[in-house]
């Protein structure tokens, strides 16, 4: 059974929570202990009906302001497919968490409130969301109910977003009237909307094909660590652990190591269930060579003839997520597969606006939640794809050494 992860996102009060919670409830993926406990938090907070938002929105302040303001990991299976959820904050100031849940998504649910129609936040998320290169898209057009689930209203907002999708990356785009309070749409066809004639989202999530999306043509693989084990049983052991990030390997294939460029051959791959004959990403296993080469965490093993870009100067959009901005000059860590350097931020060529995809040139700065095209060289090379082929090899993150906090996502962009 394969996993499918997805991201939800949108303004506040479109009702991502409730969405998931209805998500859970209908596909009856929550225990009675689970429900016996919203249901009396919602009696307590006066609701008329159960809060599904409340088997997300697990932080005290979240349940007490009805706001996501973490991001909210949930799991849950079908009999087709298994699921992880991020339940992304709607606030500006959270753009930064919406990022971090959708840096892994395989798909993404952008809500709008029917009444209001696409608001900045939308356009904001639908960008963040082509951005980060998340192969499929959904536009859950929430509070049908209260619009009479009117097929006019869910038209108009359908034909701007289309259009606004238009100017953007996004490969796969499905639209769907939905009602999260009253469940229209969400598992099960909606009697009250006979003119849509698409699949409910549980259906669609089900069914959208994501096997195509992996790269499976750029063979990488970043090593993590060196097994040596050092006892009789194993006395000549050396393998090379790690997830694959890219292509199929398998036994008996010619591999180069970077940045050594030593050449070699897979001698055997190994999993936590046994050998296999081979693998892809994003397996995680163990690769052992025929030749007994020095290779150490940050290096990469991949095909001679298909390698990745060695450099130390990047182009890159970078999210921006720290209260003091990225300014030219400063020196930041940088974390890029396995491999862990120190960069420099060169320039800062652009901030984008997200609402007209306008790029100011004359920006010095990127302030907190600001997304633009940076400039930084790094103390090492880095092994680099560009973002659009390998989200893996061509993604990093920025760390403020005094803080250890991440401050920054990155993207890279081949010149």
């Amino acid at each position: 059974m394969d996993l499918l992860r997805f991201a939800t996102a949108g303004s506040v009060d479109d009702g991502k929570s409730t969405l998931i919670g209805r998500l859970l409830y209908d596909s009856k993926s929550i225990f009675t202990d689970q429900l016996e406990g919203v249901e009396r938090a919602s009696r307590e907070m006066g609701s008329e009906y159960t809060e599904l938002s409340l088997l997300t929105d697990g932080l005290r302040a979240e349940r007490e302001q009805g706001i996501t303001i973490d991001v909210a990991y949930r799991y849950f299976a079908t009999p087709a497919r298994k699921f992880i959820i991020a339940d992304t904050p709607g606030h500006i100031q959270y753009t930064r968490n919406m990022v971090t849940g959708a840096s892994t998504a395989d798909l993404a649910i952008v809500l709008v409130d029917a009444r209001k129609g696409l608001v900045e936040q939308s356009r904001r998320h639908a960008f963040l969301v082509s951005l980060l290169q998340v192969p499929h898209l959904v536009l859950a057009v929430n509070k049908m109910d209260l619009v009479g689930y009117s097929r006019e209203v869910y038209e108009n907002i359908r034909r701007e977003f289309t259009e606004f999708a238009a100017k953007l990356q996004i490969a796969d785009l499905t639209v769907i009237p939905v009602s999260a309070l009253h469940g229209d749409n969400v598992v099960d066809r909606s009697e009250n909307m006979p003119w849509y004639e698409g699949a409910a989202l549980l259906n669609h999530l089900e069914n959208v094909y994501i096997a195509s999306d992996r790269n499976l043509v750029d063979g990488r693989f970043p090593v993590q660590h060196v097994i040596r084990p050092h006892s009789s049983q194993f006395h000549d052991y050396r393998g090379y652990a790690g997830k694959i990030a890219g292509g199929v390997m398998r036994t008996g294939d010619e591999v180069i190591v970077l940045p050594s460029g030593l050449p070699s051959r897979i001698s055997s791959i190994e999993t936590a269930d046994g050998p296999v004959d081979e693998a892809f990403a994003p397996m995680s296993v163990t690769v052992r060579l025929e030749d007994d080469i020095d290779i150490s965490r940050g290096d990469m093993i991949c095909r001679p003839n298909n390698q990745p870009r060695i450099t130390q100067d990047i182009d890159a959009m970078v999210a921006w997520m720290s209260d003091e901005p990225m300014r030219p000059g400063q020196k930041l860590a940088l974390k890029h597969t396995t491999r862990n350097t120190r960069a420099l931020v060169k320039s800062v060529q652009y901030e984008l606006d997200v609402n007209t995809l306008h790029r100011n040139e004359s920006c010095a700065e990127l302030k907190l939640n600001s997304i633009g095209r940076v400039r930084l060289r790094t103390t090492t090379p880095l092994l680099t794809d560009e973002y659009r082929r390998n989200r893996e090899t061509g993604g990093f993150v920025l760390i403020d050494e005094h803080t250890n906090n991440t401050v920054g996502a990155g993207m890279i962009v081949h010149a």
